[in-house]
Protein backbone atom coordinates (compact mmCIF):
# COMPACT_ATOMS: atom_id res chain seq x y z
CA UNK A 1 0.00 0.00 0.00
CA UNK A 2 2.91 2.31 1.25
CA UNK A 3 4.26 1.63 -2.06
CA UNK A 4 1.03 2.16 -4.45
CA UNK A 5 0.89 6.02 -2.69
CA UNK A 6 4.52 6.64 -2.75
CA UNK A 7 4.83 5.62 -6.92
CA UNK A 8 1.25 7.29 -7.54
CA UNK A 9 2.98 11.04 -6.98
CA UNK A 10 5.72 10.32 -9.81
CA UNK A 11 3.23 8.78 -12.34
CA UNK A 12 0.88 11.95 -11.68
CA UNK A 13 3.73 14.62 -12.02
CA UNK A 14 5.11 12.49 -15.07
CA UNK A 15 1.30 12.75 -16.76
CA UNK A 16 1.24 16.14 -16.00
CA UNK A 17 4.61 17.12 -17.87
CA UNK A 18 3.66 19.93 -20.35
CA UNK A 19 4.21 18.77 -23.92
CA UNK A 20 6.68 20.28 -26.21
CA UNK A 21 4.71 22.68 -28.36
CA UNK A 22 4.89 25.28 -31.37
CA UNK A 23 7.49 27.77 -30.05
CA UNK A 24 9.85 24.53 -29.07
CA UNK A 25 9.55 23.39 -32.32
CA UNK A 26 10.61 26.90 -34.04
CA UNK A 27 12.90 27.31 -31.54
CA UNK A 28 14.35 23.79 -32.59
CA UNK A 29 14.47 24.31 -36.31
CA UNK A 30 16.18 27.70 -35.99
CA UNK A 31 18.77 25.82 -33.98
CA UNK A 32 19.17 22.89 -36.41
CA UNK A 33 19.46 25.86 -39.44
CA UNK A 34 22.02 27.63 -37.67
CA UNK A 35 23.69 24.69 -37.35
CA UNK A 36 23.96 24.35 -41.12
CA UNK A 37 24.91 27.99 -41.81
CA UNK A 38 27.70 28.06 -39.22
CA UNK A 39 28.67 24.74 -41.23
CA UNK A 40 28.28 27.00 -44.48
CA UNK A 41 30.46 30.00 -42.80
CA UNK A 42 33.12 27.75 -42.84
CA UNK A 43 33.43 26.27 -45.63
CA UNK A 44 32.14 29.79 -47.75
CA UNK A 45 33.01 28.10 -51.17
CA UNK A 46 30.29 25.83 -51.26
CA UNK A 47 28.13 29.63 -51.70
CA UNK A 48 30.97 30.70 -53.72
CA UNK A 49 30.91 27.98 -56.58
CA UNK A 50 26.87 27.49 -56.32
CA UNK A 51 26.86 31.39 -57.55
CA UNK A 52 29.87 30.86 -60.51
CA UNK A 53 28.61 28.28 -61.58
CA UNK A 54 25.14 29.78 -62.56
CA UNK A 55 26.79 32.63 -63.92
CA UNK A 56 28.99 31.45 -65.98
CA UNK A 57 26.35 29.10 -67.51
CA UNK A 58 24.47 32.11 -68.23
CA UNK A 59 27.47 34.17 -69.48
CA UNK A 60 29.09 31.09 -71.94
CA UNK A 61 25.61 29.79 -73.33
CA UNK A 62 24.28 33.33 -73.72
CA UNK A 63 27.38 34.02 -75.81
CA UNK A 64 27.37 30.62 -77.95
CA UNK A 65 24.32 31.52 -79.34
CA UNK A 66 24.00 35.55 -79.24
CA UNK A 67 24.59 35.38 -83.73
CA UNK A 68 20.99 33.00 -83.66
CA UNK A 69 18.46 34.83 -86.13
CA UNK A 70 15.91 36.67 -84.45
CA UNK A 71 12.97 35.58 -83.31
CA UNK A 72 14.70 31.83 -83.28
CA UNK A 73 13.81 31.33 -79.63
CA UNK A 74 9.89 32.91 -79.84
CA UNK A 75 9.38 36.08 -78.23
CA UNK A 76 13.14 36.28 -76.31
CA UNK A 77 15.05 39.53 -77.94
CA UNK A 78 18.37 37.21 -77.42
CA UNK A 79 19.43 33.32 -76.12
CA UNK A 80 20.54 35.43 -72.98
CA UNK A 81 16.81 36.40 -72.10
CA UNK A 82 15.37 32.68 -73.09
CA UNK A 83 18.22 31.11 -71.10
CA UNK A 84 17.88 33.07 -67.77
CA UNK A 85 14.78 31.52 -66.75
CA UNK A 86 16.23 28.17 -67.51
CA UNK A 87 19.37 28.60 -65.20
CA UNK A 88 17.10 30.21 -62.38
CA UNK A 89 14.95 26.94 -62.33
CA UNK A 90 18.06 24.38 -62.76
CA UNK A 91 20.18 26.16 -60.25
CA UNK A 92 17.52 25.92 -57.45
CA UNK A 93 16.78 22.45 -58.50
CA UNK A 94 20.26 21.07 -58.45
CA UNK A 95 20.61 22.73 -54.89
CA UNK A 96 17.49 20.89 -53.69
CA UNK A 97 18.99 18.30 -54.86
CA UNK A 98 21.79 17.91 -52.98
CA UNK A 99 19.77 18.83 -50.44
CA UNK A 100 19.87 15.34 -48.97
CA UNK A 101 23.65 15.16 -48.48
CA UNK A 102 24.17 16.75 -45.36
CA UNK A 103 21.53 14.60 -43.47
CA UNK A 104 23.42 11.82 -45.06
CA UNK A 105 26.65 12.48 -43.70
CA UNK A 106 24.94 13.05 -40.39
CA UNK A 107 23.98 9.70 -40.62
CA UNK A 108 27.15 8.05 -41.37
CA UNK A 109 29.37 10.11 -38.34
CA UNK A 110 27.08 9.25 -35.75
CA UNK A 111 25.72 12.63 -35.48
CA UNK A 112 21.86 11.69 -36.83
CA UNK A 113 21.65 8.78 -33.99
CA UNK A 114 22.79 11.82 -30.77
CA UNK A 115 20.34 14.17 -32.54
CA UNK A 116 17.33 11.50 -32.37
CA UNK A 117 17.67 10.44 -29.09
CA UNK A 118 17.37 14.38 -27.47
CA UNK A 119 13.85 15.48 -26.63
CA UNK A 120 12.66 16.71 -29.31
CA UNK A 121 9.41 18.44 -29.87
CA UNK A 122 9.17 17.29 -33.34
CA UNK A 123 11.58 15.40 -35.38
CA UNK A 124 10.16 17.11 -38.49
CA UNK A 125 12.31 20.14 -37.57
CA UNK A 126 15.36 18.36 -38.71
CA UNK A 127 13.62 18.32 -42.22
CA UNK A 128 12.00 22.14 -42.22
CA UNK A 129 15.33 23.67 -41.15
CA UNK A 130 17.11 21.46 -44.30
CA UNK A 131 14.43 23.37 -46.40
CA UNK A 132 14.90 26.46 -44.91
CA UNK A 133 18.22 26.35 -45.28
CA UNK A 134 18.56 24.99 -49.03
CA UNK A 135 15.47 28.10 -50.08
CA UNK A 136 17.96 30.51 -48.67
CA UNK A 137 20.85 29.36 -50.42
CA UNK A 138 18.83 29.31 -53.94
CA UNK A 139 17.32 32.64 -53.55
CA UNK A 140 20.90 34.11 -52.96
CA UNK A 141 21.50 32.31 -56.54
CA UNK A 142 18.67 33.38 -58.10
CA UNK A 143 19.03 37.28 -56.89
CA UNK A 144 22.73 36.77 -58.59
CA UNK A 145 21.06 35.39 -61.88
CA UNK A 146 18.34 37.95 -62.01
CA UNK A 147 20.91 40.85 -61.30
CA UNK A 148 23.43 39.40 -64.12
CA UNK A 149 20.67 39.08 -66.68
CA UNK A 150 19.82 42.08 -66.11
CA UNK A 151 22.56 43.68 -66.96
CA UNK A 152 22.91 41.43 -69.83
CA UNK A 153 20.13 43.06 -70.78
CA UNK A 154 17.25 40.57 -69.86
CA UNK A 155 15.29 43.08 -68.36
CA UNK A 156 13.96 42.87 -64.80
CA UNK A 157 10.15 42.00 -63.59
CA UNK A 158 8.21 44.60 -62.05
CA UNK A 159 7.22 43.55 -58.43
CA UNK A 160 4.80 41.60 -58.88
CA UNK A 161 6.60 39.08 -60.93
CA UNK A 162 9.37 38.39 -58.86
CA UNK A 163 7.28 37.84 -56.31
CA UNK A 164 5.75 35.13 -58.25
CA UNK A 165 9.00 34.53 -59.22
CA UNK A 166 9.93 33.89 -55.63
CA UNK A 167 7.19 31.62 -54.82
CA UNK A 168 7.75 28.78 -57.53
CA UNK A 169 11.52 28.83 -56.91
CA UNK A 170 10.64 27.91 -53.25
CA UNK A 171 8.46 25.72 -53.88
CA UNK A 172 10.19 23.79 -56.39
CA UNK A 173 13.12 23.80 -53.50
CA UNK A 174 10.96 23.08 -51.27
CA UNK A 175 9.50 19.62 -53.35
CA UNK A 176 12.85 18.55 -54.64
CA UNK A 177 14.70 19.24 -51.29
CA UNK A 178 11.48 16.94 -49.52
CA UNK A 179 12.70 14.20 -52.46
CA UNK A 180 16.48 13.99 -51.81
CA UNK A 181 15.96 13.99 -48.09
CA UNK A 182 13.42 10.64 -48.44
CA UNK A 183 16.44 9.47 -50.15
CA UNK A 184 18.84 10.43 -47.86
CA UNK A 185 17.21 8.65 -45.46
CA UNK A 186 16.06 5.21 -47.40
CA UNK A 187 19.35 5.02 -49.32
CA UNK A 188 22.59 2.96 -47.91
CA UNK A 189 25.24 5.45 -48.04
CA UNK A 190 26.36 8.89 -49.64
CA UNK A 191 27.80 6.53 -52.72
CA UNK A 192 24.30 6.13 -53.40
CA UNK A 193 22.97 8.90 -53.14
CA UNK A 194 25.35 10.73 -55.38
CA UNK A 195 24.48 8.13 -58.10
CA UNK A 196 21.15 9.07 -58.21
CA UNK A 197 21.62 12.69 -57.86
CA UNK A 198 24.37 12.36 -61.27
CA UNK A 199 21.98 10.09 -62.72
CA UNK A 200 18.93 12.74 -61.90
CA UNK A 201 20.95 16.20 -62.98
CA UNK A 202 21.45 16.78 -66.28
CA UNK A 203 18.51 14.24 -68.05
CA UNK A 204 16.34 16.64 -66.16
CA UNK A 205 18.08 19.78 -67.56
CA UNK A 206 18.05 18.34 -71.13
CA UNK A 207 14.39 17.01 -71.02
CA UNK A 208 12.65 20.45 -70.11
CA UNK A 209 12.34 23.55 -71.87
CA UNK A 210 15.31 24.83 -69.97
CA UNK A 211 18.13 25.45 -73.33
CA UNK A 212 15.43 25.30 -76.77
CA UNK A 213 11.54 25.53 -77.19
CA UNK A 214 9.34 22.69 -76.66
CA UNK A 215 8.69 23.08 -80.75
CA UNK A 216 12.65 22.68 -81.03
CA UNK A 217 12.28 19.12 -79.65
CA UNK A 218 11.37 15.39 -81.32
CA UNK A 219 8.15 14.69 -80.49
CA UNK A 220 8.60 12.03 -78.19
CA UNK A 221 10.84 14.27 -76.11
CA UNK A 222 7.99 16.84 -76.37
CA UNK A 223 5.87 14.63 -74.74
CA UNK A 224 9.15 14.00 -72.09
CA UNK A 225 9.50 17.74 -71.35
CA UNK A 226 5.72 18.25 -71.28
CA UNK A 227 5.62 15.73 -68.14
CA UNK A 228 9.28 17.43 -67.00
CA UNK A 229 7.77 19.41 -63.75
CA UNK A 230 11.22 22.03 -64.30
CA UNK A 231 9.32 22.65 -67.49
CA UNK A 232 6.20 24.48 -65.20
CA UNK A 233 8.57 26.08 -63.10
CA UNK A 234 11.13 27.94 -66.04
CA UNK A 235 7.92 28.47 -68.21
CA UNK A 236 6.06 30.88 -65.87
CA UNK A 237 9.34 32.39 -65.54
CA UNK A 238 10.11 33.17 -69.00
CA UNK A 239 6.65 34.44 -69.66
CA UNK A 240 6.92 36.66 -66.51
CA UNK A 241 10.12 38.10 -68.16
CA UNK A 242 8.66 38.70 -71.80
CA UNK A 243 5.42 39.71 -70.36
CA UNK A 244 4.85 42.70 -67.89
CA UNK A 245 1.31 42.25 -68.45
CA UNK A 246 0.91 38.68 -67.46
CA UNK A 247 -2.02 37.16 -66.23
CA UNK A 248 -2.75 34.24 -65.24
CA UNK A 249 -5.27 33.24 -67.48
CA UNK A 250 -2.01 33.86 -70.39
CA UNK A 251 -1.17 30.58 -72.61
CA UNK A 252 2.40 30.19 -71.60
CA UNK A 253 3.17 26.64 -73.22
CA UNK A 254 1.54 24.32 -76.03
CA UNK A 255 2.39 21.01 -75.09
CA UNK A 256 1.09 18.04 -77.07
CA UNK A 257 -1.67 17.32 -74.45
CA UNK A 258 -3.05 20.97 -74.20
CA UNK A 259 -2.34 24.66 -74.13
CA UNK A 260 -1.33 25.35 -70.57
CA UNK A 261 -1.96 28.89 -68.69
CA UNK A 262 0.16 30.04 -65.65
CA UNK A 263 -2.69 29.41 -63.39
CA UNK A 264 -2.29 25.73 -64.64
CA UNK A 265 1.23 25.72 -64.39
CA UNK A 266 1.64 26.91 -61.06
CA UNK A 267 -0.97 24.35 -59.95
CA UNK A 268 0.83 21.72 -61.43
CA UNK A 269 3.90 22.95 -59.82
CA UNK A 270 2.06 23.14 -56.44
CA UNK A 271 0.29 19.60 -56.60
CA UNK A 272 4.20 18.13 -57.87
CA UNK A 273 5.23 19.46 -54.54
CA UNK A 274 2.61 18.82 -52.39
CA UNK A 275 2.65 14.87 -53.79
CA UNK A 276 6.69 14.77 -53.19
CA UNK A 277 5.93 15.81 -49.09
CA UNK A 278 2.80 13.50 -49.19
CA UNK A 279 5.01 10.54 -50.68
CA UNK A 280 8.19 10.96 -48.64
CA UNK A 281 6.65 12.00 -44.77
CA UNK A 282 5.56 8.15 -44.25
CA UNK A 283 9.41 7.46 -45.00
CA UNK A 284 11.12 10.05 -42.95
CA UNK A 285 8.77 9.61 -40.17
CA UNK A 286 9.71 6.03 -40.05
CA UNK A 287 13.31 6.56 -40.09
CA UNK A 288 13.41 9.35 -37.44
CA UNK A 289 10.60 8.06 -35.09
Amino acid sequence: MSQSIASNPVSTSAATLPTPGTAEFIQETLALTRRLFIQLQRRPTTLVAGIIQPLMWLVLFGALFQNVPSGLFGESQNYGQFLGAGIIVFTAFAGALNAGLPVMFDREFGFLNRLLVAPLASRFSIVLASALFIATLSLIQTSAIVILSAFLGAGLPGPAGLLLMTLIVLTLVFGVTALSLGLAFALPGHIELLAVIFITNLPLLFASTALVPLSFMPPWLQVVASLNPLSYAIEPIRYIYLHPDWQFSSVIMQTPFADISLAIALLILFSFSALAFITIRPLIDRRIS
